[in-house]
Order: structure tokens, then C-alpha cells, then sequence
């Protein structure tokens, strides 16, 4: 298996619902906030590029559930690259309830898709993903056939 990006995370009250469990939405933030810290450790000459022109537009998110999680567990969120074209790259996301005796349970897994675009907010058009963050995310490929030229 390859490697992946991983953050840590305790999930706190405000995160679960009325019956105290995650409320679904919460999964979906933390997909961002792995996404968003890959890049900020992992591959910050593309944060420069944001900050230009560079538009990073999420085409589809979903999410699959296996096991309940509660206020105060700690997760690992793990995100892998598992497709890279030209202008689009797509994430799987594996969120691992960490135990207290060193025991992970797979509780939950997603996948994100995303566009590069630039231009004007009127006039936006698909771009090549950016050099610096296709190295970036090589280390993290699910298997080299997913990386297209």
C-alpha cells in the first residue's frame, strides 16, 4: 500500500448531534481541512498560485459510513491520491478511529474530486494541475497507473 497524508483529529460536541453521534456533514469538513493542510506542509508554492489566479473547484465529494463515532474519539484522516489527469485530481479519504491500545477501526471512507481552473470569476477555464503539486502528491498515489501525463 502507499503512502498517505494524514491529519489527527478529536472530534469535539460540535460535531455531533442530538443522538451524540458525528453528524455526516463533519466528514466532508474534515476531507477540506486534510486537502488544505496537505498543501500548506506538503506543497505551499500552490498556495502562491491560489493566491494568484489558481482556482481549486470541488466537482464531487461523497462519503461512506461503516461505524459511529462520538464526541472525544480520536481520528486519523488519510487521504491518498487516486487519480491524476491533466486538469483534475481525485482523493480517497479513509477516516481510522483511533484506539487507546493502539487499535485502528475503519470507520468511515470518502473520495473528493477536484478541477484546476483560472481566470476570472465570468470566465474560468480548466488549467493543467500544477507541476509542484503533482510532485507533491506522488508520494501518495494509490498505484502509478493512476497518474496520467
Amino acid at each position: 500500500m502507499s503512502g498517505y497524508y494524514e491529519i489527527r483529529h478529536i472530534v469535539g460536541f460540535e460535531e455531533t448531534n442530538l443522538v451524540g453521534n458525528v453528524y455526516y456533514v463533519n466528514y466532508l469538513r474534515w476531507q477540506g481541512r486534510c486537502r488544505e493542510m496537505f498543501l500548506k506542509d506538503r506543497a505551499p508554492a500552490v498556495l502562491e498560485e491560489v493566491r494568484d489566479d489558481l482556482k481549486l473547484f470541488t466537482l464531487k465529494v461523497d462519503c461512506e459510513f461503516f461505524a459511529e463515532i462520538t464526541a472525544f474519539d480520536e481520528l486519523a484522516v488519510r487521504m491518498r491520491l487516486e487519480e491524476l489527469t491533466q486538469t483534475q485530481i481525485q482523493f480517497t479519504f479513509d477516516y481510522v478511529l483511533l484506539g487507546r491500545d493502539g487499535e485502528e477501526t475503519l470507520v468511515a471512507q470518502g473520495r473528493q474530486r477536484i478541477a484546476c481552473m483560472r481566470g476570472p470569476n465570468t470566465a474560468t477555464v480548466p488549467t493543467r494541475v500544477p507541476e509542484a503539486l503533482r510532485d507533491a502528491l506522488a508520494p501518495y498515489a494509490v498505484s502509478t497507473a493512476a497518474v496520467s501525463p
